[in-house]
């Protein structure tokens, strides 16, 4: 089995030069939003000091009158509550929804793939895959870094144009890393917490494309928004590869009762990245103060009808193919897309 990470050593993102330095995400310097989100996430990198400074260049390219989040994302978009509110609540319900994304995908990077990198780089699973899987995983977790940083920007960026607080810190550490943390509290046995850490980085680095896709290939929401989630994709899309990879030459190592392990726990992943949070969610409408804010979101959570928030498992679903394990994965592809 070999390994093709062409795409970090040519500036695909995350390269490391010989200075030490890791190249910015690829962008289209062009693009005025592209180039203002780069320019603002390199000072940051760079100038640590400054990362609480304003930099109007990001911030002029801010349309206010543009949505923060898709309409049609919102579990409740619907629900006669929310449909009933009047339009600056709406907006500040988008306005946390994009606080929330950006939030979740730093709890995934921070609190799931960082720690199934780290086991990665000191090759646990004895992959067989050498020193190129070793920088390739290095590079990849100073790409993550960056992302965060990303995130970070934009949630900033929209607090300031926005005029309101709406803090990280008022909301729930996001669902797939809090699934994630329950699963190995309850891991009884030696071996079985890296196990858990390999799947759920897996589907992680998979399924986050489907997932920043929701953002990325929205043309109605705000340009900022759209961008940051598409140049991190970018990245993300070469990651895939690099977990792609690494699953199946880890799988074929491991002994048949620990490859049951690994697969319950890809469909416990494949769980966590399809749902909606309604815990953040509780706790969004209580901050904004939406009267009948609860029962409008326990109406939508407790409906079976509604749909999963993430559909596409197509990666994922082919990554399984491969595997030969399509049939033994206790996952119910019928209420994914797989195409």
């Amino acid at each position: 089995m070999s390994l093709d990470f062409h795409g970090i050593e040519h500036g695909s993102g995350g390269e490391v030069n010989g200075g030490g330095r890791a190249e910015l995400p690829a962008y289209d310097p062009r693009d005025p939003v592209e180039n203002a989100v780069i320019d603002r996430l390199s000072g940051n990198w760079h100038r640590r000091a400054a990362v609480k400074r304003q930099e109007p260049v990001l911030e002029d390219l801010f349309e206010p009158d543009r949505p923060d989040y898709p309409d049609g994302l919102l579990p409740f978009h619907d629900h006669p509550t929310y449909l009933a509110l009047d339009d600056e609540t709406r907006a500040k319900l988008r306005a946390w929804a994009w606080i929330a994304f950006n939030k979740n995908v730093m709890d995934i990077e921070q609190h799931v793939v960082n720690p199934g990198f780290g086991l990665l780089m000191t090759d646990v699973f004895e992959t067989g895959l050498g020193e190129t899987m070793t920088v390739a995983v290095t590079q990849a977790m100073v790409d993550e870094q960056y992302h965060t940083l990303m995130h970070l920007n934009a949630s900033a960026v929209t607090r300031r144009r926005r005029g309101w607080r709406m803090p990280d810190a008022a909301l729930p550490l996001g669902y797939k890393a809090r699934r994630y943390g329950q699963r190995m509290a309850m891991a009884s046995e030696a071996g079985h917490r890296e196990i858990d850490t390999l799947a759920y980085t897996t589907v992680a680095e998979i399924a986050i494309n489907a997932y920043l896709d929701l953002i990325a290939d929205n043309e109605v929401i705000q340009p900022v928004n759209r961008t940051t989630a598409a140049l991190h994709n970018r990245d993300e899309h070469c990651h895939a590869s690099i977990a792609d990879e690494i699953a199946k030459a880890a799988y074929a190592r491991l002994a048949p009762p620990r490859r049951a392990l690994f697969l319950a726990a890809l469909a416990d992943g494949m769980e966590a990245f399809a749902a909606n949070d309604f815990r953040t969610w509780h706790r969004i409408v209580d901050l904004v103060g939406v009267e009948g804010g609860r029962n409008m979101v326990l109406d939508v959570e407790h409906d079976a009808s509604r749909r999963r928030l993430l559909q596409d498992f197509g990666a994922l679903h082919r990554l399984c193919d491969e595997m030969e394990v399509l049939d033994r994965i206790p996952f119910d592809w019928s209420t994914v897309s797989t195409g």
